[in-house]
């Protein structure tokens, strides 16, 4: 008898390489099934992959956590590749953390433009693409690199709403390219903000510069940001921040990769608390981001089913 796993119902299929904290809730909205995989690696280090539902005809959707994506991206691809073989009607991915982002141009020659030729690859095995808060510096939008349609969820919304419940705060953006974000955040929060100057000096070293915030002493500084890499903007604001007498001070992202411990690090020379969403997992995930996520996947999942 086969132990391969059919559908009960005409629903999507989720599929997860790793565990994600946004398989479960995801799933659950989504009112589909979760998919069944059997993975290991063979002594020499390759990738073995079995999908054990069955997914021909049927949609099928992968929620993919794409930090530190160079271990992570091939696997990624003999799923999604042997899912299309296998019959799947579809394939969507949910990249909530779309890597390969910040080359986005010859800075030197001979530099490659990694995240072009990344969203030229990626967008060869998959049918749509949602994520949340991708790094576009000088692309407008995604589908400038990517070739299949998309959709980009705002973090700034949840980050507001999971605010609004704290009381005398000050939010602090790092620098002029948060500004608009941050000033997003405050209007909907109804909290106060200033914006901080910073100078980057290499990947990691740089420095961060505040306005006069004398009035806001008595006040916890929360400090916001899209994504937590290496950790270094966030360590010098926070040192700016207690260099003007202010102690409480906590930090809020939307995605949270922390290279190096750094998370260890911030808590240790002062944040009190440190809150990222569960696009990328990590223990500091405490705010949800399914319900943004939901209208997008739904309006593309119901875009290629009319279509089809």
């Amino acid at each position: 008898m086969s132990d391969r796993v059919t559908p009960n119902a005409e629903a999507p299929w989720v599929f997860s390489l790793q565990p994600h904290p946004l398989l479960e809730p995801l799933t659950a909205a989504l009112d589909a099934q979760p998919g069944h995989l059997e993975s290991r690696q063979f002594p020499d280090g390759e990738f073995y992959l079995r999908v054990c539902s069955t997914v021909e005809n049927r949609r099928c959707v992968v929620v993919a956590d794409l930090s530190h994506p160079d271990e992570k991206y091939l696997p990624l691809i003999f799923l999604l590749e042997t899912l299309r073989e296998l019959g799947a009607s579809e394939v969507g991915l949910i990249a909530p953390y779309l890597s390969y982002m910040r080359q986005d141009c010859r800075f030197a020659d001979g530099e490659a433009i990694t995240s072009r030729i990344f969203a030229q690859s990626l967008s060869r095995h998959i049918d749509w693409l949602v994520t949340v808060d991708p790094h576009l510096h000088r692309y407008h939008a995604l589908d400038e690199i990517y070739t299949v349609p998309s959709r980009v969820v705002q973090g700034a919304p949840v980050l507001a709403q999971w605010l609004t419940t704290k009381n005398n705060l000050l939010l602090v953006g790092p620098d002029s390219e948060s500004e608009q974000w941050v000033s997003s955040i405050a209007g909907l929060s109804q909290h106060p903000y200033v914006i901080g100057e910073k100078h980057r000096f290499g990947d990691r070293h740089v420095e961060v510069i505040l306005p006069d915030i004398e009035v806001y002493r008595d006040r916890t500084a929360v400090i916001i940001d899209d994504v937590i890499s290496s950790g270094q903007t966030i360590l010098q604001c926070v040192q700016a921040l207690q260099s003007r007498g202010i102690d409480k001070i906590q930090c809020v992202a939307v995605h949270g990769i922390f290279a190096d411990d750094s998370d260890k690090a911030l808590i240790v020379a002062g944040l009190s608390q440190l809150v990222t969403t569960n696009t990328v997992p990590h223990p500091t995930n405490a705010i949800d981001i399914t319900p943004q996520l939901l209208p997008a996947v739904i309006a593309l999942l119901q875009r290629t089913k009319n279509t089809g």
